[in-house]
């Protein structure tokens, strides 16, 4: 949009409109404007080295001097004058800091020597000051500050306060960084903010786990953002130093730098997020992660080892003794292996190593179980992925090659279907229907098989929501065959046995009746459908008279009492009961009342909220004996 506008004017002769300022722009505008000439003054004591100064995002850090117009020290960051010797940091653009500091660092080499002289308002009795000055400082005094530029560079900032920032000293390699709970190694070195070693470097690297507190929470924070071979310096303050093994005693630390150089982690993923299902890399593989991972279906080759978690020399399948060294070979999506086996494959980049712990639920419980892996046996697999190839791009193929595609697809969607894996099927008959949308066929002849194949993908889609038991979404896969065929008997038949088993028994009355109107042929199965609803219907009503028996045996002074002895808790019904019980209740009462209150009685001629929701309610109130309802 931006861009267009750019070019409008460019067209009309008219300068580029302005960029929007960003809030943070803006408010240091703002304040540069209570600048006067005189209010901030540079002198240069000692010279720095090159041309480049600081910029936003930068860290500064700098040795501080403040002293009185007659040379008298207020306070410094220096021994020397009764500082701490830890130097300053600001990072440009984030850090709170003085108006004279704001727009004086930015002028600054490094290694510079400077002294600015600021009038009050440019220091701490600037109007909304970001910050305090400290106590007994001389605010309202012109003062001098003399700024040593020790270093600035590019700053990454990991925790909004600033508490944790890092420096990065050498790129590392590709995009993935560690994150819980990856398996860390790298060489770890920290010193004080002025310079003291308190952990020195060693050969051996540290090791730990990410998210375990077993190094100080900011240095883990800054690890999080570092790849593979990055060496980097991670300035973390007090707030973020805590204990830890690595450094049990961080008492009386302001901040701490850590040299950190990620020498290694290992990618640990729980899958299910309960720590049941554990992939474990130990061999890093080929490409980028995820990008060059199979998560779509795919024929991949794996060798694996299996083995039962509680003896781990009992190994019960091995592809390179019991498949003669051959690889297994399979397509994902297909329900061709456990599903903790295939959801971790999926995650695996080509030539990766993993171990994969699972449970089992995911492993063989509810997939063939070998002979020497007892039921409700926890696994481990040791699993290579040698390769995989992609499904077949359907693009440049010839109508009746993309239909033999879509049948191949959708057979395999059938097995699924026919071994219970429904959702699985459902994937694959939804796979194809979106591949449809960039098919066009070319004349009548290409039309008709096309629909009729749309047709059929989203009836089995319906057949497998039906089975999943979510029927209003198995009635809206039949609406869409029938809205382009509203006389489509299979749709008919499939969203009348949907609104069946919903309860919804109107509905289904209507579509199995419309199958025998559009087409004779079908009248066996639509009269079979018929019988059955009206048995489901029976069995209903059956159940609700024997839900309400007793109920209406009361007299109409009882039914209170019956509402009462619900609210104390006993034999409360569910909320659509509780309505229905009310109305036969006052039903009866309307009926055994005086002739006058017959004037509020009226027949329902449309459903209300309960007839909404509980279609086959005024069906079963009717057999009842109760038609009308009354308003009291």
């Amino acid at each position: 949009m931006a861009h267009d506008e750019d070019a409008a004017a460019a067209a009309a002769g008219l300068p580029p409109p302005a960029k929007k300022k960003s809030p943070a722009e803006e408010e240091a505008e703002k304040r540069r404007r209570k600048l006067t000439p005189g209010s901030l003054m540079k002198a240069v004591i000692r010279s720095g080295s090159g041309d480049a100064t600081p910029a936003d995002g930068d860290q500064v850090i700098l040795h501080c001097t403040t002293r009185t117009m007659d040379g008298i020290v207020v306070n410094s960051t220096r021994r020397e004058h009764g500082g701490k010797g830890i130097p300053l940091r600001f990072v440009l653009g984030k850090s709170k800091m003085i108006l004279g500091f704001a727009e004086g660092f930015p002028t600054m080499l490094k290694g510079e020597i400077a002294m600015f002289k600021m009038k009050p308002q440019i220091h701490y009795s600037e109007d909304d000051c970001p910050v305090t000055a400290p106590d007994g400082f001389p605010k309202d005094d012109e003062l001098q500050f003399e700024i040593e530029m020790l270093d600035f560079f590019k700053a990454k900032v990991v925790a909004e306060d600033l508490g944790v920032v890092k420096k990065i000293v050498d790129e590392g390699k590709g995009w993935e960084t560690p994150r819980e709970p990856y398996e860390v190694t790298a060489r770890i070195t920290a010193r004080t903010a002025d310079g003291k070693e308190i952990l020195a470097s060693r050969e051996e690297a540290y090791f730990f786990t990410f998210g375990k507190s077993e190094v100080p929470k900011g240095l883990e924070m800054g690890i999080g953002t570092m790849a593979r071979k990055e060496k980097a310096i991670i300035f973390v303050s007090s707030s973020y130093l805590t204990k830890s093994s690595l450094m049990p005693q961080l008492e009386g630390r302001d901040e701490i730098h850590f040299e950190v150089e990620l020498v290694q982690f290992i990618q640990v993923r729980d899958m299910l997020g309960d720590g049941r299902l554990i992939k474990r890399r130990v061999v890093d593989g080929r490409g980028e992660f995820p990008m060059d991972c199979p998560l779509h279906d795919s024929l991949l080759r794996v060798h694996y080892k299996g083995m039962l978690l509680d003896e781990p020399k009992s190994v019960f399948y091995d592809t390179r003794v019991d498949n003669d060294g051959e690889p297994l070979e399979f397509c994902s999506g297909e329900g061709l292996v456990p599903e903790g086996f295939e959801m971790c494959v999926r995650l695996m980049l080509p030539g990766e190593k993993s171990i994969v712990t699972c449970p089992p639920d995911f492993a063989y419980d509810k997939f063939p179980r070998p002979a020497n892996v007892p039921e409700g046996a926890h696994v481990q697999w040791e699993i290579e992925l040698l390769g995989f190839e992609m499904p077949k791009d359907w693009t440049g193929l010839t109508f009746k090659e993309i239909m033999d595609e879509a049948d191949n697809i959708k057979n395999t969607g059938n097995r699924l279907f026919k071994e219970g894996k429904f959702q699985l099927a459902k994937a694959k008959y939804d796979k194809v229907l979106r591949e449809y949308n960039h098919v066009h066929p070319q004349d009548d002849e290409e039309g008709k098989i096309f629909a009729s194949s749309r047709s059929s993908l989203h009836l089995n889609v319906a057949a497998c929501y039906q089975k999943m038991g979510e029927y209003r979404k198995s009635i809206e896969a039949c609406n869409k065959v029938l809205d382009a065929n509203p006389v489509h008997v299979k749709a008919l038949y499939r969203r009348g046995m949907s609104y069946m088993l919903l309860g919804d028994f109107d509905d289904a009355k209507k579509d199995f009746e419309k199958m025998i109107t559009v087409d004779k042929s079908s009248e066996p199965d639509a009269t079979a459908a018929l019988l059955k609803l009206k048995q489901k219907e029976q069995e209903t009503e059956k159940k609700a008279r024997k839900q309400f028996k007793g109920l209406f045996d009361k007299k109409p002074g009882e039914i209170s009492e019956v509402g009462v002895e619900s609210e104390a808790g006993k034999n409360v019904p569910d909320s659509t009961e509780s309505g229905e019980a009310t109305s036969a209740a006052r039903d009866a009462s309307a009926t055994d009342g005086p002739r006058g209150e017959s004037e509020h009685a009226f027949v329902e001629e449309r459903p209300g909220l309960l007839g909404l929701l509980w279609p086959s309610a005024r069906r079963i109130f009717s057999s009842l004996g109760l038609n009308r309802c009354t308003v009291l």
